[in-house]
């Protein structure tokens, strides 16, 4: 970029700070200071939009910094196709846009300008586009937005639509050093989803452990149960067969009385027998 240049962007990023309604004068003064070509070009410096002008200001007050290093690993996780972290960077986005817009409406109030729902969304949309772009990022870090943008507006910085001055580039290519440090970030997030992985496969081995030694536990308790009432049937068991064998011997015992009952009684009942029929022969002779 040539000095010229470099001395326009220095006015407008200067200017663009200027609340709305103090623009004009800002730049009158500016311009007047200036001197040939230069003074021509600030006074033709074009006022930014309310919204355009609070980003501005969010710039000058290096609170974009977050916003531009979130968009940095948002590509790298595209570039590894990291589902699981591009939806934690996409919830980390919308805080930080969020956040940031808030921040934006807090720096226009305290210059006394209220930012109207419209422009905040607009600055929302900016912020939003900044992460998700590398040259709308380009565009809003030079301080100098005339409007707002979100991701199609980009192509207009070709036109000179969007930022005054000269037309801001992307980020160069990485250095071999800034290769190197995305290789080392990639490798350790390599190590970290492979000590994730490795620390869930362990998770679920000591849950299986624990719902095994579980059903151990509940089938060595069953079984002693079982032991033990088995132990107390056997004892039943014994002394249900003493019983019987008391039963079988007071049986036979009882059959043998019985027998010898029926023995007495049957040779009482022949001795009875005999003494009735000598009683009768008696009674015969008598008469």
């Amino acid at each position: 970029m040539s000095d010229p240049d470099a001395s326009l962007d220095d006015a407008a990023r200067a200017l663009y700070g200027v609340a709305p309604e103090g623009f004009v004068a800002a730049r009158t003064a500016r311009a007047a200071a200036a001197s040939g070509p230069l003074a021509a070009q600030i006074t033709a410096l074009r006022k930014p939009t309310v919204a355009a002008w609070a980003v501005n200001l969010l710039v000058g007050e290096g609170y974009l910094a977050e916003a531009v290093e979130l968009s940095a690993a948002l590509r790298e996780a595209q570039d590894d196709l990291d589902a699981r972290e591009l939806t934690a960077l996409g919830r980390q986005r919308r805080q930080v846009v969020a956040a940031l817009t808030r921040r934006a409406a807090e720096l226009a109030a305290a210059r006394g300008t209220t930012l109207s729902p419209g422009a905040r969304d607009a600055v929302s949309a900016t912020i939003n586009a900044a992460v998700l772009d590398e040259r709308a990022a380009a565009a809003v870090l030079s301080g100098r937005l005339l409007r707002t943008l979100d991701g199609g507006d980009v192509d207009a910085l070709d036109r000179g639509d969007l930022v005054a001055g000269s037309v801001p580039s992307a980020a160069p290519p990485p250095s071999a050093s800034s290769r190197d440090e995305l290789a080392s970030r990639r490798a350790q997030k390599a190590a970290a989803a492979a000590a994730r992985e490795a620390e869930r496969v362990a998770s679920d081995a000591a849950r299986a452990l624990a719902r095994l030694e579980a059903r151990a536990a509940s089938a060595r308790e069953l079984a002693d149960a079982r032991r033990e009432r088995a132990a107390h049937l056997r004892a039943d068991l014994e002394r249900a067969d003493a019983d019987a064998a008391d039963a079988e011997a007071e049986a036979a015992r009882l059959d043998a009385e019985r027998e010898a009952a029926r023995a007495a009684a049957e040779t009482a009942a022949r001795e009875a027998e005999r003494a009735r029929r000598a009683l009768a022969s008696g009674r015969d002779h008598d008469g």
